[in-house]
């Protein structure tokens, strides 16, 4: 039997970034515990909790996934809900408890949940108008849980909750115990569903998506950013509930007390490490960009990196230390002269001679800068076929040599590499 390290890694190694957050929907629901949980999967799972006669929710997916949802959990127990519990204030998971809800159920979120809400409310146009890089804009799940469940609302929702909680609360929900637990992760409004009697921790994206894999300290979608030494905090308090199972939001749960622990003690050391490293190089005087490229996880530390990736996490921590001004050049004062300063370049030694240089760029393996030469060209001639060339090739390496590992990084080169004309 492998040991405890090599179950670790095989656990990060079969739980890959862009193939694993396609969703996949169950149908039936599908049983975790026999007679206790079930899960509904989709863009986050959700999860049914059966009670002596009645039930909780535990997240409730995007609003046109509800529907699914409910039937699903319907066919397995119909209700009365009792209660519906979100892990986080994100799209989906809150979407569909409107739908979930009914009179005397009472929705229970952690207390910053309205704030967290109102964030994702912010830049919700933003967030619509460039889903389409990594998400189903066509709507494909849409029409077909529409079509399987007609006349049921789809609508998405944002719901205020019931009744929330700070740090803690214990509730007896039927003959259930359950126990919320505050805690920061994807979001600063998580909780941690404890179910004491059986020993299951359900976290869903509460360390991510995938599970053990680097977190997101900052999405490329737009997020606010997330620091790192709450979630190491909550790192340790899971550890200390001493879980047996751990259901998380994609995928099948994590079973067994010392794998969970050999995961989330590695999970920890590897955050630990990328932060230590980094302000070891702030203090050191290293350029961020140098910092970016120099740390890397030790062997004994790796940890998936299909969501979140360490050089992003670098560049995040040097900036809630430091800020937006990097102490390299009075430019960074003013509005970005950078572009202006490539036109007059270009300008200078013509379109032909910068794109023979991005060129030869590109030829020894430098995409990045092939690109950065390729978008000044392309404010004089975008249309180039040479040019168009250029930069789908230089978005094809990049997509060659690691872009195709963190589902983030992948949709935004996939998309740019489909806008230059390849494939």
């Amino acid at each position: 039997m492998a040991n405890i390290q090599e179950q670790v890694d095989h656990l990060i190694d079969t739980r890959p970034g862009k193939e694993l957050l396609r969703p996949a929907y169950d149908d039936p629901a599908y049983p975790i515990v026999d007679g206790l949980i079930y899960r509904s999967g989709g863009t986050t799972a959700t999860y049914l909790i059966l009670t002596d006669s009645s039930r909780v929710i535990v997240n409730t997916g995007m609003g046109f996934e509800a529907p699914h949802h409910k039937r699903v959990f319907d066919a397995i127990r119909s209700g009365p809900t009792h209660t519906i519990i979100t892990t986080q204030a994100h799209v989906d998971h809150v979407g569909g408890v409107d739908l979930f809800k009914e009179p005397g159920t009472t929705y229970i979120a952690q207390a910053n949940n309205p704030a967290c809400q109102a964030d994702d409310k912010r830049i919700a146009t933003l967030r619509m108008r460039t889903a389409g890089i990594w998400f189903d804009m066509l709507g494909t799940d849409a029409i077909r849980i529409a079509a399987e469940n007609p006349g049921v609302p789809m609508t998405q929702s944002a719901p205020m909750p019931d009744l929330t909680y700070e740090r803690r609360i214990n509730l007896t929900v039927d003959g259930l115990r359950l126990e919320l637990h505050a805690a920061v992760g994807e979001t600063i409004d998580c909780t941690v569903v404890w179910l004491p009697d059986h020993e299951i921790a359900l976290v869903s994206n509460l360390f991510g998506p995938l599970f053990p894999h680097f977190p997101n300290i900052n999405t490329i979608r737009g997020d606010k950013y997330r620091f790192m030494e709450p979630q190491q905090a909550t790192n340790r308090m899971v550890r200390d509930l001493r879980p047996k199972m751990l259901v998380t939001g994609r995928h099948e749960p994590i079973v067994g007390a010392d794998l969970i622990e050999a995961s989330l003690e590695r999970l920890h050391g590897a955050v630990a490490y990328v932060h230590e490293q980094t302000l070891a190089g702030i203090n050191a005087g290293t350029d961020i960009w140098t910092l970016m490229r120099e740390i890397t996880l030790p062997p004994e530390l790796r940890v998936g990196q299909g969501y979140g990736k360490v050089p992003w996490a670098v560049r995040t921590i040097w900036e809630q230390y430091i800020g937006w001004f990097r102490l390299e050049s009075t430019t960074e004062l003013y509005p970005d002269s950078a572009p202006a300063a490539l036109d007059e370049l270009v300008a200078a030694a013509g379109a032909d001679a910068a794109l023979a240089r991005a060129e030869a760029a590109l030829a020894r393996g430098d995409a990045v800068v092939a690109i950065r030469l390729g978008e000044a060209i392309a404010r004089v001639d975008p249309h180039d076929p040479r040019l168009q060339a250029l930069m789908a090739g230089a978005h094809r390496h990049l997509l060659d040599h690691g872009g195709d590992v963190s589902f983030w990084e992948h949709g935004w080169l996939q998309t740019e590499l489909a806008r230059w004309g390849g494939s």
